[in-house]
């Protein structure tokens, strides 16, 4: 067989882009990245798709031409773009803001776990799909109404794929990467404190060097997709393994 795919979803920056960089330099893996804007990078294993996942009537058209059919021994998506969105108490939420911030973090992986068990269901290959969850998917943050609500949302999404799955032929996470240094961080500490009480927290994240590293944050994700028999459970959080 050839090489394996990985798809993976906002590769543009932050942890999708050091996932994007961490897979291709494994070597066997042909990757295919999806973000609004593709990046100044080119590499033969590499296909940037340019989609806005807000745009779920542009996304709904290109599905069929995201997974393409292949001698791939590994298939895998991994569901990592993802929006803060606006931080403000319930009441003060604009509801543009929170339609993107549905279709970002939920519906669009929805779509797309969707599309990628009908391309490849009976296909001879190891499928997995990693959905990058948070852990405010399990704790209640004042200011992050919409970004709680719709990781929970995703998590249970991924619970349920898992359930109807039935056997070992796809295989699903739902996994909270820690706080990761990257751009969704620096727009968590341009909110108003007013309107963010753990303002002052994770400004001492960041202050104090607590933040995890992308690129490691990247090589413990794969190395979980490369082990999913060491990790029974559907749910993951980076913090709880290390990579040997």
């Amino acid at each position: 067989m050839n090489n394996s795919l990985v798809v993976i979803t906002g590769h543009s920056k932050g942890l999708g882009k050091a996932l994007m960089h961490h897979y291709l330099n494994k070597g066997k893996f042909d990757v295919i990245g999806i973000s609004r804007s593709k990046l100044d990078f080119d590499s033969p294993r590499l296909q940037q798709i340019s989609l806005d996942l807000a745009d779920l009537d542009v996304l709904k058209n290109e599905l069929e031409d995201v997974f393409p059919r292949g001698d791939y021994k590994e298939i895998i998506l991994i569901n990592n773009a993802g929006w803060i969105g606006e931080i403000k108490p319930i009441g003060s939420m604009h509801p543009k803001e929170m339609r993107v911030q549905v279709n970002v973090n939920l519906l669009a992986p929805m779509y797309l776990t969707n599309a990628f068990i009908r391309a490849y269901k009976g296909y001879p290959a190891k499928k997995l799909v990693c959905n990058i969850s948070s852990g405010a998917a399990t704790r209640p943050v004042a200011g992050w109404g919409g970004y709680c609500s719709t990781k929970a949302a995703l998590a249970m999404f991924t619970q349920v794929a898992n359930k109807e799955s039935g056997t070992s032929e796809f295989r699903f996470f739902s996994l909270a990467p820690g706080i990761v240094d990257t751009d969704m961080q620096n727009e968590i500490r341009q909110a108003a404190e007013q309107d963010f009480p753990e303002l002052k927290k994770f400004l001492e994240f960041k202050e104090q060097d607590e933040l995890a590293n992308p690129e490691e944050v990247a090589k413990k994700i794969e190395f979980l997709l490369s082990n999913p028999e060491r990790f029974p459970e559907v749910t993951q959080d980076v913090r709880q393994y290390e990579v040997s």
